[in-house]
This record gives C-alpha cells, sequence and structure tokens, in this order.
C-alpha cells in the first residue's frame, strides 16, 4: 500500500522562509529512517505557490485555463510531501507520526493519503496490460 504524507503549506513556507538547519537535521534523520525500513519512495519540498502555475478545466471538452501563482489561502497549499509503501494503514499512521513539525513552530499539518493502484482504477485486461508496459518503460528509463 501507498501512502502520501503530504506537508500542508503556511504563510511562512509561502513567502518563501527556508526551513532552520535544525529542521533540516531532523527531517534528513527521519528520511534515513524511512530509507533504512525500505518504505521510502520519494520525499521533496515544494516552492511556494508564487512560482506555481494552476491549470484548470473550465467546461467538459474545453481548453484548459492556466493561471500563475501565487494562489490564496495558504493553507489549503502544499509545501512538500513524503511518499511511503508500507503493508498498512496503521503503519503509515505510526510513520507520519514520527515525522518532526514540518515548519517547526508548531505550524504543522500533515495529511495521509493512501495511493490510488492501478487495480482500483481499472479492470480491462488490455488498459491493466497497456499500464504495465508503460510501467515498465518507466523503469527501464530510470535504470539507462
Amino acid at each position: 500500500m501507498r501512502f502520501m504524507m503530504i506537508v500542508k503549506a503556511t504563510t511562512d513556507s509561502e513567502a518563501g522562509v527556508m526551513p532552520s538547519q535544525e529542521l533540516i537535521d531532523a527531517m534528513q534523520k527521519y528520511n534515513e529512517e524511512l530509507v533504512k525500513a525500505g518504505v521510502l519512495l520519494a520525499a521533496d519540498g515544494l516552492m511556494p505557490s508564487s512560482s506555481g502555475i494552476r491549470i484548470s478545466y473550465p467546461e467538459p471538452g474545453g481548453k484548459p485555463k492556466v493561471v500563475d501563482g501565487p494562489f490564496t489561502e495558504a493553507k489549503e497549499m502544499i509545501a512538500g510531501y513524503t511518499l511511503i509503501e508500507v503493508k498498512s494503514r496503521e503503519e503509515a499512521i505510526e510513520w507520519a507520526m514520527r515525522m518532526p513539525d514540518p515548519h517547526g513552530f508548531g505550524q504543522g499539518e500533515v495529511e495521509l493519503r493512501q495511493v490510488f493502484e492501478v487495480e482500483d482504477l481499472m479492470s480491462d485486461p488490455d488498459t491493466l496490460a497497456k499500464e504495465a508496459l508503460l510501467r515498465k518503460q518507466l523503469e527501464e528509463q530510470k535504470q539507462a
């Protein structure tokens, strides 16, 4: 089971305030623990929404609309994520509970969401085969 720990933005992260060295050290230690346990798939911080781009689809079949950031409501923004693969929902919660306060000021909030697996989204054998081929090609590109 894959889960994404979504780190919510704060006014500081949206303002581009960099984390303290103490927080960076704590996050590196946490990521090392995830790696040693063999559960870490990816982990990254995101730049503020001021450098972001939002693409919306205002009408079915219509042309997508591009809007440059910044976006409002920092509490609805994402400042980073950690993607893990674990055996259970309970294990995912345990790992999420161990994450250091992502902003270091008692403002941190992490949302934990399970990732759909391909089989959850599609059942057609041909579609599943095409998806498996794409994933295999992706792995081969990573190794090249």
